[in-house]
């Protein structure tokens, strides 16, 4: 009986440690996120989930992709690098099952000088850049659009494309450029409409650098807060319920205020 009893408490222990190092334990949120300013801000949360109890295990990534599939195989817990239309287009062509939990932060998208310093110097057939990826393209046009540069469609919508194009007065050469090669590209083209975080590893600030940035009245600062993502399923993790407070609260918005000086807006700010 004693070599039996001994041989379960083997295995049992066995399993409960091949359990952790697959999925994890109760207490520690595994999330993935891009360098700046994610990653910053989870670091600075880290203590604060400790007081709860909770340790945060936080990967960088330098892409948009890995970290959605890490958490729809569930290598991850969670992620901190993207904004929910973002999400969703990703879902849709990857057939995954991404979730928000909640909106964080807003990154205002700002039109940089290249070649050319001011828009109203910008001559016709002049170049810029824009992310080259599904919603981001479609947020840089309307950028444009709100600069009087071009006009969208009226059914455009936030799935835009250059082909939605409707006025080009200028004839300007739009150009798709992945988004983190868009501040390298300031060198070869007139303006860029570069995304706040590739922005800010480049050490622009949409607040004192860009030529135009995006209207914080407008509809992007709801439409592309920067989320916490989860997979269908988790949203009621207590760790995960534990973050989203922590990542919405006066703390994180107060750090981030005082860190990125209006290149980062909290999208609550702790009043």
């Amino acid at each position: 009986m004693k070599r039996i009893f001994a041989l379960t408490l083997v295995l049992v222990l066995a399993f409960s440690l091949i359990g952790c190092a697959k999925g994890g334990d109760s207490k520690t949120v595994r999330i993935g996120a891009s360098p700046t300013p994610h990653k910053l801000i989870l670091e600075y949360a880290a203590p604060l989930m400790e007081e709860k109890g909770y340790k945060l295990e936080i990967t960088e990534y330098q892409d948009y992709v890995i970290p959605n599939t890490a958490v729809e195989s569930g290598e991850l817990d969670a992620n901190f690098f993207q904004h929910e239309p973002y999400m969703n287009d990703f879902n849709e062509n990857n057939g995954t099952h991404l979730v928000s939990v909640a909106a964080v932060h807003y990154e205002p998208f700002g039109l940089y000088a290249g070649k050319t310093k001011a828009i109203a110097d910008l001559a016709d057939g002049a170049t810029i850049a824009v992310p080259n990826d599904g919603s981001n393209e479609a947020r840089a046009l309307y950028l444009l659009q709100q600069e009087g540069l071009i006009t969208l469609k009226a059914d455009a919508g936030f799935t835009a494309t250059v082909l939605d194009i409707a006025e080009n007065p200028k004839n300007l050469n739009i150009v798709e450029v992945a988004a983190a090669q868009l501040p390298r590209s300031l060198e070869d083209v007139d303006m860029a409409v570069i995304n706040g975080n590739y922005a800010i590893q480049a050490g622009l600030n949409a607040s004192t650098d860009a030529l135009a940035v995006e209207s914080a009245e407008g509809d992007s600062a709801k439409t592309y807060a920067n989320i916490l993502c989860v997979k269908e399923g988790n949203e009621n993790n207590e760790a995960i319920k534990a973050l989203a407070e922590i990542l919405t609260g006066a703390d994180v918005a107060q750090y981030i205020n005082e860190t990125f000086g209006g290149a980062v807006v909290p999208m609550n700010q702790g009043e």
